[in-house]
């Protein structure tokens, strides 16, 4: 069994392991007024003063959208075997109705044909969390009526793609969109009202159920129907029933909320009874739970950092310590009786503890929960302070210790029986870190924002080879 706790001990994967990397469309892309793409709730956002850091924005990001070339070359350079991207709602469906522009799914149709002269599987998610402006104006992901706007969106982008791409994921961590976008505020579109968080989780739910049907009536049998969910690795600070009963409601307002009725037709009983003062869910309709049940082909799970709680101290007052984002308003409703802790260990630069054995642990529980499902690691990765030496390159030891430790960690977790396709990096390039604007960086190649240039890091050489040889090459001493 590999141990990754001794980096000398080698690490070596299955032969049809897909080693990937991940970014998202507005992350990355800029063009944000070109051939005909409109405002997101991202673009209303990241310009509103005072909601991103330095009132950084998206406009030009890291201009993806005419250097996708530069990057795909990048890539195969580097050995990767997939990519997986985002589209832009609003790039291809402008007003979130209607008729596509041509022009938006041009720019898809090239990068797919470009990924794919190059040997590089292309992996689409339709949804990162930049909802059309026009259908936020309308209401939003709160209102039903999104979740069909997405299936007709799905619908277009299927017919578009689904010949040449295989792989398919309609949201990623629809967590993030309902919770951070609806309770916290922290995520565009900024509200703070925590009833409307959770009919926009189920809401989110439904355009997947709907999006993953209109996805099969169009594309080939063979193509892979999956969604990416953040959940959520929970712990409780202690095994007295009160702690336990805080881990229990975190779950189900983490993981249970979504994978509840994805997996298996139904919300937990406890999250009804936890929100019970906030709704009475009577937004879940009649064969709601069977359209959002859909049979998967796969399951993509992203993981940085597990989270660690307890029964809140009254006579305590903390700032939350949950990882995501300073806000007077909490992102778990109906769960001011829950206190957040940080855990112990080394940091990235986010703030979040680096453990993988809270990765093992959640391939392992959707081992269990699912049963017979493959499962991607769509998204995992770090955050670092990194900077160009005097010689032009990126030293990022820090980066390629956490490598190494999450995919060690996965490849125990094949050994102990789970059924892994593969591991998405997040994430290629430095971008655009959401509120955090450009001051995070999780890339594996360092772009230099003034110019743009790319550099790859020594992180993204390590993550090459491990994906050309399939086996984690050893790390270096430390100094």
């Amino acid at each position: 069994m590999p141990d990754s706790e001794n980096p000398a001990t080698p690490v070596t994967f299955p032969p049809a392991f897909v080693w990937g990397a991940a970014t998202s469309a507005y992350q990355i892309e800029g063009a944000v007024r070109e051939d005909g793409r409109t405002p997101s709730i991202w673009d209303t956002f990241s310009h509103t003063p005072g909601k991103t850091v330095g009132g950084d924005h998206g406009d030009i990001a890291v201009d993806h959208y005419h250097r996708y070339r530069e990057d795909v070359a990048m890539m195969a350079d580097l050995g990767l075997g997939a990519y997986r991207f985002s589209v832009s709602w609003s790039r291809v469906q402008p007003t979130g109705r209607g008729p596509a522009v041509q022009k938006g799914l041009d720019f898809y149709r090239r990068l797919v044909d470009e990924l794919l002269s190059k040997g590089i599987k292309p992996a689409v998610t339709l949804y990162h969390w930049d909802l059309p402006q026009e259908l936020e104006d309308a209401g939003g992901w709160p209102e039903r009526d999104t979740a069909y706007r997405f299936a007709e969106y799905a619908q277009i982008v299927g017919e578009a793609l689904g010949d040449r791409a295989e792989q398919w994921m309609t949201l990623n961590e629809p967590w993030c969109s309902a919770f951070l976008g609806y309770a916290s505020g922290v995520h565009a579109p900024g509200r703070t009202d925590p009833a409307a968080s959770l009919r926009a989780a189920h809401h989110l739910n439904l355009a997947h159920g709907l999006g993953a049907s209109a996805l099969r009536s169009v594309m080939p049998a063979r193509n892979q129907v999956a969604i990416a969910l953040n959940s959520a690795t929970v712990r409780p600070l202690s095994q007295n029933p009160a702690d336990l009963a805080a881990a229990r409601k975190i779950d189900d307002l983490a993981n249970g909320v979504f994978h509840g009725p994805i997996l298996h037709g139904a919300y937990p009983e406890s999250l009804y009874a936890a929100t019970s003062d906030l709704t009475d869910w009577d937004y879940v309709l009649d064969g709601d739970l069977t359209l959002i049940n859909q049979p998967l082909d796969a399951l993509g799970l992203n993981y940085y950092t597990p989270a660690l709680v307890s029964a809140a101290d009254a006579a305590a007052r903390a700032p939350r310590a949950d990882g995501h984002g300073a806000s007077d308003h909490s992102p778990w409703p109906a769960a001011g009786d829950v206190a957040f802790h940080q855990t112990p260990g080394d940091r990235t630069e986010m703030g979040w503890t680096i453990d993988p054995t809270g990765l093992h642990e959640l391939i392992m529980r959707y081992t269990r929960e699912a049963p017979g499902l493959p499962l991607y690691i769509t998204e995992n990765g770090a955050a670092y302070d990194d900077k160009i030496d005097s010689d032009g390159r990126v030293h990022d030891p820090e980066r390629v210790s956490y490598l190494h430790g999450h995919l060690s960690a996965v490849r125990r977790a094949i050994t102990d029986g789970a059924d892994v396709r593969g591991y998405f990096l997040w994430s290629l390039l430095d971008n655009f870190e959401w509120a955090y604007g450009y001051g995070k960086r999780f890339g594996a190649v360092y772009v230099d924002y003034a110019t743009l240039q790319r550099t790859p890091k020594s992180s993204a050489l390590w993550y090459g080879k491990a994906a050309r040889t399939g086996a984690l090459p050893p790390l270096e001493p430390a100094a």
